[in-house]
């Protein structure tokens, strides 16, 4: 990680670079996400339909069988399997975008239908992120009030661990989230305050507890809680009717089938945010400064970071530069960034060349912080 030092970061001569770049353009949304949709949703429906098709996996004993996917069977529906769930790192991910149009009330007809097309079927509705805006408060950012941000880079490696174990744990979170708290949440205006505060943010930090204003749109939070309950109540519903012999029921193994399709983009994105940022600021409030070089530009292999990096997330530390830059002018950003600022510029110190040099490095920090911790506690002594 750069060393950071204490004067001011030198934005301005880069405002100037990237000024016209800031308004988002609305055909570029729609086009991204409509045909992510189209794609993803056309590999899903055909993974079903393989699984449908195919039945029991032959050989197999009917208890065991029904808690086995039985797409897993088919190269076909793997391959489509795949292709969805990259497409849905993307169009989930999206989420992000939606958090910024919203903080500048942009493009509400986007915001509007991809809640509808994406949000409720993904059980994610937009306002579950829009705490987002917090992480790049200069007051916020890295401290324990950031809901988004963990010193895991600090060390030890099982809070690394633990870090990742979050792929498995936010799944049942945000079902449980949905078939139980969500209904009981209506009950009582005290109740429904909590669930806001406490269980409506899809964080890294779980001690981070939600501030709701008074003007916050909770009749349309109520409308999306409301399709987000019973799209997820479906799922259960669909299987107890297959139990008892109805045609439009499901089995059960259709369950295990959902599951392991939010377990791919869920694991793209923690292994994302893993790279995003160092995590080594001590939970004290930072610089402008420092928050940007605790954060990453990586820029190889394009193809294969696009991937990884969906909707402009690779130029991260860039985002927080502008945070308003929307996602499609960034890598434009970058590339005039690169070719006009001064060669000692620090901008240049924030970009890295792979993912795997940004991971290098976080590794060597888990493992010298500690060991740095530990010989200043031995000296003192």
């Amino acid at each position: 990680m750069p060393a950071i030092k204490d004067e001011a970061f030198p934005i301005g001569d880069a405002r100037k670079i990237v000024a016209d770049l800031l308004k988002p353009k609305a055909w570029i949304y729609w086009t991204d996400t409509l045909i992510t949709l189209t794609i993803t949703y056309s590999c899903i429906l055909f993974v079903f339909h393989q699984e449908t098709a195919m039945g029991y996996a032959k050989g197999m004993p009917t208890d065991s069988a029904q808690y086995i996917p039985a797409f897993l069977f088919s190269w076909q529906a793997i391959l489509c399997y795949v292709v969805a769930g990259f497409g849905l790192h993307r169009v989930t991910n999206m989420i992000h975008e939606v958090a910024h149009l919203n903080a500048t009330s942009s493009l509400k007809s986007f915001r509007i239908a991809w809640n509808l097309l994406v949000g409720v079927p993904a059980m994610l509705p937009s306002y579950f992120f829009e705490y987002h805006m917090d992480h790049h408060n200069n007051t916020i950012y890295g401290t324990h009030r950031d809901g988004e941000y963990l010193s895991i880079g600090r060390g030890p490696f099982f809070r690394v661990f633990m870090f990742l174990t979050q792929i498995v744990g936010q799944p049942i979170f945000v079902l449980f989230r949905l078939l139980v708290l969500t209904p009981i949440s209506f009950l009582h205006p005290r109740l429904r305050y909590w669930v806001l505060t406490t269980c409506s943010s899809v964080v890294f930090n779980h001690a981070y507890r939600r501030k709701i204003s008074k003007d916050a749109p909770r009749k349309w939070w109520a409308a999306m809680d409301i399709m987000c309950c019973l799209r997820a109540w479906l799922i259960p519903s669909l299987v107890v009717l297959g139990a008892l012999g109805y045609s439009i029921g499901t089995p059960l193994s259709r369950v295990f089938t959902i599951l392991l399709l939010a377990f791919l983009p869920l694991s793209l994105h923690y292994f994302r945010s893993l790279t995003a940022h160092h995590w080594t600021l001590d939970g004290r409030q930072v610089s402008f400064r420092a928050q940007l070089f605790d954060s990453v530009d990586i820029v190889g292999n394009r193809f294969f970071t696009e991937f990884l990096y969906p909707v402009g997330l690779r130029y991260h530390a860039l985002h927080h530069m502008f945070p308003t830059l929307p996602y499609h002018n960034l890598r434009t950003a970058h590339e005039r960034l690169m070719a006009q600022l001064p060669a000692d510029s620090p901008y240049r110190e924030l970009v890295y060349p792979s993912v795997f040099s940004v991971l290098k490095e976080l590794f060597q920090t888990v493992r010298s912080i500690p060991k740095q911790a530990s010989s200043q506690l031995s000296d003192a002594a």
